[in-house]
């Protein structure tokens, strides 16, 4: 099994760095280099990519707005981002990256990234896009659709499936989403929306327009000012996620005082 690849970035000692720590895995062939993300864009177009190693900064046209561009495509190699700067992680992962690389690139965690995207094409339904049977070489049976109550998040370099049971609350922070077990505060690639599309509504509540909080992980409610409330959660820390004004009513309705 073996992805072809493409490397993107406009700086070329960054780009031929790339290519020797790549040249250590058999199971990926650099097959095109690009200086920017128009070039890269022309030739994700003629050739059939498995994945893409992509930078952010770039002049003219950025990583993230090409990562968003391929979105659209009918065929979409994986993507890669590999950056020197740690602040972009949730706008990849928005773009639906497998994985995000901070430079200089530590070998370890290539091959992480690397195996990722194996699995993704070896997990994915045959017939999507024709990956599967290009990178797998077999048929498989698509899967009837799945829906499970964990959320994908960050922690220490890994991604983590959290259970819904176990999220105290989720909240916006510097532009980025967390979400809030009993002791860990874990990045998630969701917008707030999105979570609270995908979490129970029966279970979780938008307090606020930076907090979604889990009803039954609340201890005690604590009036505010303005007729907002604080909510007390249970979690290691005892945090308080704020009730805004308009949402107070609402709350007070659904526990009914």
């Amino acid at each position: 099994m073996k992805l072809k690849a493409l490397i993107v970035d406009d700086e070329y000692p960054a780009r031929q760095e790339l290519r020797y720590l790549l040249s250590n895995f058999n199971n990926v062939e650099i097959v095109g280099e690009a200086a920017n993300a128009q070039e890269a864009l022309a030739l994700i177009k003629a050739l059939d990519y498995q994945v893409l190693f992509l930078d952010i900064s770039m002049p003219g046209m950025t990583g993230l707005e090409l990562g968003a561009v391929i979105q659209e495509l009918p065929k979409q190699p994986h993507v890669i981002f590999v950056t020197a700067y740690d602040e972009y992680a949730v706008q990849a992962f928005e773009v639906n990256a497998v994985d995000y690389l901070l430079k200089p690139v530590e070998p370890g965690r290539l091959k992480k990234a690397i195996d990722k995207v194996i699995k993704a094409y070896q997990d994915a339904p045959a017939g999507d896009g024709d990956k599967s049977d290009k990178v797998a070489g077999k048929d498989k049976p698509a899967p009837s659709q799945i829906k499970i109550d964990r959320i994908p998040a960050e922690k220490q370099g890994k991604t983590v499936l959290v259970a819904e049971s176990d999220i105290f609350y989720a909240f916006t922070e510097q532009d980025y989403i967390y979400i809030k077990t009993f002791a860990d505060k874990l990045l998630t690639r969701f917008t707030l929306k999105e979570l609270e599309a995908r979490l129970n509504p029966q279970v979780f509540f938008r307090t606020h327009r930076c907090y979604l909080v889990n009803l039954h992980k609340v201890k005690e409610i604590i009036p505010f000012f303005n007729g907002t409330y604080n909510l007390v959660v249970e979690d290691k820390e005892k945090s308080e996620v704020p009730v805004s004004r308009a949402q107070a009513k609402k709350l007070r309705k659904i526990l009914g005082f």
